[in-house]
């Protein structure tokens, strides 16, 4: 069965969502580069070596710059193969809305459900 394991949140200015967030919950963010930007990870409970979550069943998340397609929270789900489910996705009825892009830790993708909802897709690479 695949998991959540990761969330979105999208945000008009990220440094107002992570005072907000910060402030009131005590999340860490940490900025990665990644692509043509950088990426603000959120630290929701402590993480081991690899960056994983100590607390079994905790996630950790980010903040995203708002987007046409990243309009509200995305849960992201780990897979075995980005590209094998985004074929699944399709042949369900739902739609690939950002095609699989590489990080160095993993491959990621964005599809909408039947319902219209953005979900997230994780391939990790470690």
């Amino acid at each position: 069965m695949a998991k959540v394991v990761h969330f979105e949140i999208p945000a008009a200015d990220l440094k107002r969502a992570e005072k907000f967030y910060g402030e009131i919950f005590g999340w860490k963010i940490n900025k990665f580069p990644m692509g043509d930007g950088e990426y603000h990870m959120v630290q929701t409970v402590e993480t081991d070596e690899k960056q994983m979550p100590k607390e079994p069943g905790a996630i950790n998340g980010g903040f995203v710059a708002r987007s046409e397609v990243q309009k509200a929270p995305v849960v992201v789900i780990s897979v075995d193969s980005v590209e094998k489910y985004l074929k699944k996705v399709e042949q369900a009825g739902g739609k690939t809305v950002m095609p699989a892009r590489k990080s160095p830790v993993g491959i990621y993708a964005l599809f909408t459900d039947t319902e219209g909802n953005v979900t997230g897709l994780w391939q990790d690479l470690m």
